[in-house]
């Protein structure tokens, strides 16, 4: 990074972080010649086992899916960030089959891993080395009792134990790699009990021992801190905590818990509104950290480990959250970054990550009369079920299903025909950097029967591809109004955003049936206000967005990215929308303010537009519609979207 983004960074922490800074770069010099040996450890035994018959209770389905994603796996064959990849059967661990590239060897904080010509692209390397593949293996051996899948697990474990040594290599650089790592490593553990190699892999064997002792004492030195303690900081205590409880062999394992569980009570806490939504406002993080939080109090449980209540609290409210704020077809919103991370694995490809989630809270929770229905299955949540003690939390929970989150900024209209509408008032982000943020202050998402029709078009990418790491969290890049080409918050760079636009919600109600409002309010334009009115109108089947600026003349884009399911036919200011639900023929029209000139945008490269971004790594062509004009004269910039009939006057 460049000495501009250090001093950028640097104004963006306190002098309490920056001095934890300096002591971990203090700390990293010395490591750098102090290898220790991790201590002897005789005796040790795994006890942390799933319950007799647990493997049972996983629906024959989900058995089916996880089987048939092992057999691709053990075929060599995966698909990482939109990579297909045939080499996992004897993979590379630090190649990068995108570019070509290897990661360089040598002392773990020498490797530039943000510099994808020296090292290729970091998510590529870093993600089989989480290991989650390996779980996935293990779960079909428990559910089977097929060695073939335990063997190749151990096979892999003990090349990746070679190969990367520990604070040697690119492996050794990011907690979260660590956390999620030794996470596995537990559930693998546990997966493969029965099987007879299980001991010798990991508590009768030195190298495993010197691995999982060294991740620990790497993740209790160098936590994410301050500006940076974001779902990061969960993903380490959890991962550690985790551990400490499974493989409680050490002579620190016992400080290390308590240390873990003290930091993930404190950071679930810090990092969710009272409302349950996940404060980063991304919303696969919000997924990911609730993974993590069970995963960990899964780990608590086994192992009688007492937690603490704020804990289980929080990962309720995240819980009765997402079953809120989830569309028709159990799709949450796509808001914020999102790079596909995921806590524990165990599944196989088909299964729905959100559906799973609300399995499981229904099994350690208890579901609420206005949750919607899952009808999918999953293997995780029998796994996890049997290891979670169910009990009552002292709590209120909602008596009807939540539609404004006051405290997040996120309100959820929700219309006739299963029309699903979230407008977003809230913070830019979390904490000083808001690092996975996008610059899309009151922009609306809008799906009809879980079709993307007004699209957040995501994310694609973190490093490596700066303009279209720009693009898709620019304000143009999502639905909302733009001034003078500029983006309501200013960013410093990939993950740091130095000025923050600030957001007002002033009214939010969904009482009425018929008729739900919103509007809301942000200054980010600073000598200039944008206000947007949003009406969902039952009877008419109707969605009017106006968009209003204070302030002096100014240039106006506003736009519209439609879903790639979406084909848009646009004459003039009004676009007819078409596309094919279960084999139904849909239809919508967008009247456009007609003060403004519209063209239609798709697949654009020079530079980016009309893109959407289902996955991390993966892009499609999707028309953006926008419309180019000034304030000067306007009292408002007033967009219909009305369902079902192109005949509308």
């Amino acid at each position: 990074m460049s000495a501009g983004w250090y001093l950028r960074r640097l104004s963006r922490m306190g002098p309490r972080e920056i001095g934890g800074r300096a002591g971990d770069a203090v700390r990293r010099r010395r490591w750098r010649s102090s290898l220790p040996d991790s201590p002897g450890v005789s005796g040790a035994r795994f006890t942390a086992v799933l319950p007799a018959g647990t493997t049972a209770a996983v629906p024959p389905d989900a058995a089916k899916r996880l089987i048939a994603e092992a057999d691709r796996l053990m075929a060599g064959h995966a698909e990482f960030f939109g990579v297909v990849r045939d080499d996992l059967v004897d993979p590379d661990w630090c190649h990068d089959p995108k570019t070509g590239r290897r990661a360089p060897w040598g002392y773990a904080f020498d490797v530039p891993y943000r510099s994808e010509d020296t090292v290729g692209d970091i998510k590529q390397i870093w993600e089989p080395s989480r290991h989650q593949y390996l779980t996935v293996l293990a779960a079909a051996y428990a559910i089977t009792g097929d060695e073939r899948y335990a063997e190749r697990v151990a096979e892999h474990l003990r090349s990746w134990w070679a190969a990367n040594t520990p604070l040697r290599g690119v492996h050794w650089i990011s907690g979260i790699e660590l956390g999620i790592r030794l996470l596995s490593w537990v559930w693998i553990r546990r997966l493969l009990e029965g099987w007879p190699g299980a001991a010798g892999l990991f508590e009768d064997n030195p190298v495993a021992l010197n691995q999982i002792w060294h991740h620990q004492r790497w993740l209790a030195a160098f936590p994410s801190r301050g500006s940076s303690a974001n779902n990061h900081v969960i993903a380490e205590a959890a991962g550690q905590f985790a551990a400490a409880c499974a493989f409680d062999w050490f002579p620190s394992s016992a400080r290390w818990r308590a240390d873990a569980l003290r930091s993930l009570e404190r950071h679930l806490r810090a990092n969710t509104f009272g409302s349950g939504l996940n404060r980063e406002l991304a919303t696969e993080y919000h997924g990911l950290v609730l993974e993590l939080g069970l995963a960990a109090v899964a780990e608590a449980d086994a192992a009688g480990v007492p937690v603490p209540a704020p804990v289980r609290l929080v990962l309720l409210r995240m819980t009765d959250a997402l079953a809120a704020v989830v569309d028709s077809r159990l799709r949450p919103p796509r808001q914020g970054d999102a790079d596909d991370g995921h806590g524990l694995i165990v599944d196989g490809a088909g299964t729905d990550r959100w559906a799973s989630l609300l399995a499981t809270g229904d099994a350690v929770f208890g579901r609420l009369a206005w949750w919607p229905e899952v009808t999918g299955t999953d293997v995780r949540t029998p796994l996890l079920a049997a290891l979670i003690r169910p009990g009552a939390i002292e709590v209120t929970r909602p008596a009807s299903r939540p539609a404004h989150f006051a405290d997040a900024g996120m309100t959820v209209l929700r219309g006739p025909e299963e029309i699903w509408c979230r407008c977003d008032g809230g913070p830019h982000g979390f904490l000083s950097i808001a690092a996975h943020a996008h610059a899309d202050a009151l922009s609306v998402e809008v799906r009809h029967d879980g079709v993307d029709v007004l699209a957040d078009p995501g994310t694609y990418c973190y490093h490596g591809q700066p303009e279209w790491r720009r693009y898709f969290r620019s304000t143009l890049g999502h639905n909302t109004l733009q001034l003078d080409g500029d983006d309501q918050s200013a960013s410093g760079g990939p993950f740091l955003w130095t000025r923050h636009a600030r957001s007002r919600v002033l009214v939010a109600d969904t009482s009425d049936r018929n008729v739900a409002r919103w509007c809301a309010e942000h200054d980010g334009y600073q000598d200039s206000v944008h206000r947007r009115r949003v009406e969902l109108t039952g009877v008419s089947r109707e969605l009017r967005i106006v968009d209003e600026v204070r302030g002096p003349n100014r240039a106006v884009r506003l736009a519209f990215h439609l879903g790639p399911a979406i084909t848009a036919d646009l004459v003039g200011s009004r676009a007819v929308l078409t596309w094919t639900r279960d084999g139904e023929e849909r239809s919508a029209v967008l009247d456009l303010p007609g003060q403004l000139s519209w063209r239609a945008h798709r697949g654009e490269s020079d530079p980016p537009l009309g893109w959407y971004s289902a996955g991390f790594g993966r892009k499609e062509p999707a028309t953006t519609l926008v419309g180019t004009g000034s304030t000067d004269g306007a009292e408002g910039f007033v967009t219909v979207l009305g369902f079902g009939s192109q005949e509308r006057t």
